[in-house]
């Protein structure tokens, strides 16, 4: 299977600024993009839940694990194709971004799920998401199926 967005020429730049858009729209009261050497790597973003409490969100665009799915796909990559590569996992990336958060907006919107419901994975400390703080812990706070 091909990704999606594999192709996409849309700037990164443009695709952020959608995506920021959408939150915004959908009541974000404050956007940061985090950087490593020099990549944007993720979106965080603050809001505010019925009830007074604020959230904090990041959301991480993972250009290496698509830079790394293309790269395979490349049977006889010559020395300048990593470059390109690397470029076009960055738009990519981000292109699956703006998907994903267009259609989690929407489905908030057709009362389908509600924003927490969505964002649970991603909501931040400050240090790791809820997924991966989970995730070291094995786990563990997760119902066992095979108990019910």
């Amino acid at each position: 299977m091909k990704l999606k967005n594999y192709t996409s020429n849309v700037p990164m730049s443009r695709t952020v600024a959608r995506i920021e858009e959408c939150l915004a729209e959908a009541g974000a009261t404050g956007i940061m993009k985090d950087y490593k050497d020099g990549f944007l790597v993720a979106l965080s973003f603050r809001v505010t839940l019925p009830g007074g409490k604020t959230m904090a969100i990041r959301l991480p665009a993972n250009s290496d694990g698509v830079f790394s799915a293309m790269m395979k796909q490349v049977k006889r990559p010559r020395a300048s194709t990593a470059g390109k590569i690397r470029e076009q996992a960055g738009r990519t990336s981000w292109k699956l971004m703006q998907d994903w958060v267009e259609v989690q907006l929407s489905l908030i919107q057709m009362e389908q799920a509600d924003f927490v419901q969505v964002f649970l994975p991603y909501v931040w400390d400050g240090q790791r998401t809820f997924y991966q703080q989970l995730k070291d812990k094995n786990f563990l706070a997760l119902p066992d199926a095979r108990a019910s």
